[in-house]
């Protein structure tokens, strides 16, 4: 096939990433928009109409994951396609890994970009708004837009290239452990957070009891599997009860 067509077909299957939970359903979840990303490029690698039929079959079923690892999997399946034009690939092996690719993908991102960077950059950005940075502000979220455009367009071109093989080197990154790294951070994020909207003069003592009753209730959530509304609501129930320990104690600081 000529190269600038099939260039062309992966540059606008790369667009239509940005798509792919456009169309969200209940039953195959973002099945459809994964192959209306997966078109372009398809129709440029099979020619035969039959063949193209049988692969958009693979793709329309069930399909979940963080929509920041779109590009990189519509460019690992598009590279897949390619070998199995070539008859260098099975279609059959290809249903086998492609799931447990997605869904292990999907966990990492509800991890790492869900739950730690995306929290990250909420809780800066309030921060840095409260203690009157705007402009610095502003321009974090400007850099964490352009890394993510940056990082859609490298995983993709590296999908394309690598196929499969570019999970090794995501393993390599080891994104799980920066994930909790990045918690650690939004711990103290939030610490600021507290200390920019608390009213003045802070008073240590309370300070003190709130991140022991914190800590507590961590731990007894994750020991015993509690549902956080529990302790949350025993936590809350503690603190209404402070300023009556407070004042039978002497009368710390409240």
């Amino acid at each position: 096939m000529p190269a600038d067509r099939l260039t062309k077909a992966v540059i606008l299957s790369f667009l239509r990433c940005y798509l792919v939970g456009a169309n969200f359903n209940t039953r195959g979840m973002q099945n459809i928009g994964l192959v209306y990303a997966m078109l372009p490029g398809l129709a440029a690698i099979h020619k035969d109409p039959a063949r193209f039929r049988q692969a958009v079959k693979r793709y329309v079923r069930h399909y979940n994951s963080h929509p920041f690892w779109a590009p990189c999997l519509v460019g690992i399946f598009l590279s897949t396609e390619q070998r199995i034009a070539a008859g260098a690939f099975p279609p059959a092996m290809l249903e086998k890994v492609k799931d447990r690719t997605t869904y292990t993908l999907s966990a990492i991102g509800d991890s790492v970009f869900a739950g730690s960077l995306l929290i990250y950059w909420a809780l800066s950005t309030a921060c840095l708004l409260l203690a009157g940075h705007t402009a610095a502000a502003l321009l974090e979220g400007l850099i964490f837009f352009i890394g993510l455009q940056v990082f859609k367009v490298y995983t993709f071109w590296r999908g394309l290239r690598g196929g499969f093989l570019f999970l090794e080197s995501l393993k390599r990154w080891d994104l799980i452990n920066w994930g909790q790294r990045i918690k650690y951070a939004n711990a103290a994020l939030l610490l600021w957070f507290w200390m920019l909207v608390w009213p003045k003069p802070v008073a240590w003592q309370g300070w003190l009891a709130g991140m022991i009753g914190l800590a507590v209730t961590a731990r007894l959530v994750q020991q015993f599997r509690l549902p956080r509304t529990i302790p949350a609501v025993g936590l809350a129930a503690l603190w209404a009860l402070y300023p009556v320990v407070v004042e039978s104690l002497g009368g710390w600081p409240f």
